[in-house]
């Protein structure tokens, strides 16, 4: 298994340096620059600036400065935060684009493995096409439009929950959790569907079920852990999907996470916070597809064993 999950790291280091690279020289050929906005800056301020932040340096050589600080674990000074660093501005914003991470995921699993679990167990009837009908508008509806709606809702019309902000009240959390989730939970429902029905016609559930064993604890006893296989391996790139994808979340509810910052930063030129928080998200994309293919061997029992005979 440390050998398995040793080859997943090295594979992922060339992706990662790819998108560092693209990254900084996309950002680097967009018109516009950190220092131009509506008042015109002197040419010697601006030279002044450049100097500052080394971008008066071809740009070769500052390509592989950045290269030097990021292996140093230093992702540079913000442009538009005087004062303030980059890994200052990730830590500030991380905690609360997290949370909302973890309970939308909590949304999706709570809500798509209910209703993937319900389908399975009658396929092919009502019970089977209303909710796989439901999680199929899920997937087709963005979130930038769910959004909205729920807070026309729930927000305006019924004036049950506040419709911005990301406060200490549970209530202020319900809103931008479900739309966030809403999406994804719609894929897991497909997925555990899946993964049901194929180990609910497994001999093993057949004989289960001749010794009397009550359905419930057929299902999830004996076929819920290998039913859910699918959806283990979804949750890595479904968390990292959601924590890089929150950004129209915290827009639309004016949350200040790490989403919106990274938002703000394109908009500003913020050369140094645009190519930080791209990279920090494209290690935690790495990461989490990593950790479910691991968690995914570790559960899956022939997987498991090809990975030993490797």
């Amino acid at each position: 298994m440390l050998r398995f999950f040793l080859i997943r790291l090295l594979q992922a280091i060339p992706v990662v340096l790819v998108v560092i690279t693209v990254t900084f020289f996309l950002v680097r050929f967009a018109p516009g620059g950190p220092f131009d906005g509506e008042k015109q800056v002197e040419e010697t301020v601006r030279k002044a600036l450049e100097a500052q932040y080394n971008l008066d340096q071809p740009l070769i050589v500052q390509y592989f400065s950045y290269l030097g600080d990021l292996f140093t674990g230093d992702l540079g000074p913000s442009f538009k935060y005087p004062g303030r660093s980059v890994n200052e501005l990730i830590a500030s914003g991380l905690p609360v684009t997290a949370e909302l991470g973890l309970y939308a995921i909590l949304v999706a699993l709570a809500l798509g493995g209910t209703a993937g679990i319900i389908a399975a167990l009658r396929p092919n009837t009502a019970q089977d096409y209303i909710p796989m009908s439901t999680a199929m508008i899920g997937i087709c509806m963005p979130t930038f439009l769910l959004g909205p709606v729920l807070m026309l809702i729930f927000g305006i019309w019924l004036e049950w929950l506040p419709v911005s902000g990301w406060g200490d009240l549970p209530g202020d959390k319900i809103l931008p959790s479900f739309t966030l989730g809403a999406a994804y939970a719609a894929y897991v429902a497909r997925l555990s569907r899946g993964g049901m029905l194929e180990v609910l016609s497994q001999d093993y559930i057949r004989t289960a079920r001749a010794k009397g064993l009550p359905e419930i604890m057929v299902v999830l006893k004996h076929g819920l852990k290998g039913g859910m296989l699918p959806v283990v391996a979804y949750l890595g790139p479904a968390f990292a999907g959601i924590l890089s994808g929150s950004f129209v979340i915290e827009t639309v509810f004016q949350i200040h996470g790490l989403g919106r910052l990274y938002v703000q930063a394109a908009f500003n030129r913020d050369y140094t916070l645009i190519l930080g928080t791209t990279v920090f998200l494209a290690g935690l994309i790495v990461l989490f597809n990593l950790l479910s293919d691991v968690l995914a061997a570790y559960l899956n029992p022939r997987l498991r064993a090809e990975v030993k005979g490797k």
